[in-house]
């Protein structure tokens, strides 16, 4: 007889797709910059060079400090909403020390402004706060949830990772393609790429696929033409 799996809230809750939207987004966000980034910055050197050597060496360094910088801006920005959710949180914990009833107040409020009657609105908030006072506060006054919530250690990895995955991509093309025309090699092999990344962050996301590939090939395509302007335009055969 064949076992069938009970569906709880948990298994519900994590089915959907905006408890991947954290690291989702640092992580596309990484491979999206590794990609176009370093691929700009090989167009823009290929195109002020004549030998591979340099192309290669700007690349690679490219990917280096980009991929550190990533993660370690990735890291303060997150640390940063970190602290200042703490500091709410700290805040609402000596507000319900202090005045419990107003706060008891402003909870039903947030109930009533949502669609409860009055006096379901202020049962629920009853109840709530019996259970957890500073939960229910921290998730219907503050808007902080465990989805929301910011993971910096989680976000710079999942950001400097991708990056550095994402921008080494074009670094093998460099390692390979011909110098003469490096160029157009990057230019097709990165909309290639950003396709790729397109329908992967797409279906792990749960969005339009043919959203995700419009945008991000469409500024991809502008960055890595702007790139190349400043090389023609500024560069020095090399």
């Amino acid at each position: 007889m064949e076992k069938v799996e009970t569906l709880t809230i948990d298994n519900y809750l994590d089915s959907h797709f905006i408890h991947r939207s954290n690291w989702l987004r640092a992580a596309v966000l990484g491979a999206n910059d590794g990609i176009i980034s370093i691929s700009s910055l090989a167009i823009g050197v290929a195109a002020a060079s004549s030998t591979r050597e340099p192309i290669i060496l700007a690349t690679m360094a490219g990917l280096v400090a980009g991929a550190l910088s990533m993660a370690a801006g990735e890291y303060v920005s997150v640390s940063s909403q970190t602290d200042t959710e703490q500091a709410d949180i700290e805040r609402e914990k000596q507000e319900l020390e202090e005045m419990p009833e107003e706060e008891l107040q402003i909870l039903a409020q947030i109930y009533e402004r949502r669609g409860l009657k009055k006096e379901t609105a202020m049962q629920v908030a009853i109840e709530l706060t019996e259970k957890d006072a500073l939960a229910a506060h921290i998730r219907d006054e503050l808007g902080i949830n465990e989805i929301s919530q910011a993971n910096p250690i989680q976000a710079a990895l999942a950001s400097g990772g991708a990056f550095t995955v994402g921008g080494i991509l074009p670094l093998v093309v460099t390692l390979f393609a011909p110098v003469k025309s490096m160029e157009y090699w990057l230019y097709g092999s990165t909309i290639v790429f950003l396709i790729i990344l397109g329908i992967v962050a797409a279906k792990t996301g749960g969005s339009s696929i043919k959203k995700a590939i419009l945008r991000i090939t469409i500024w991809g395509t502008i960055a890595m033409g702007l790139s190349a302007l400043v090389g023609y335009v500024f560069g020095v055969r090399i």
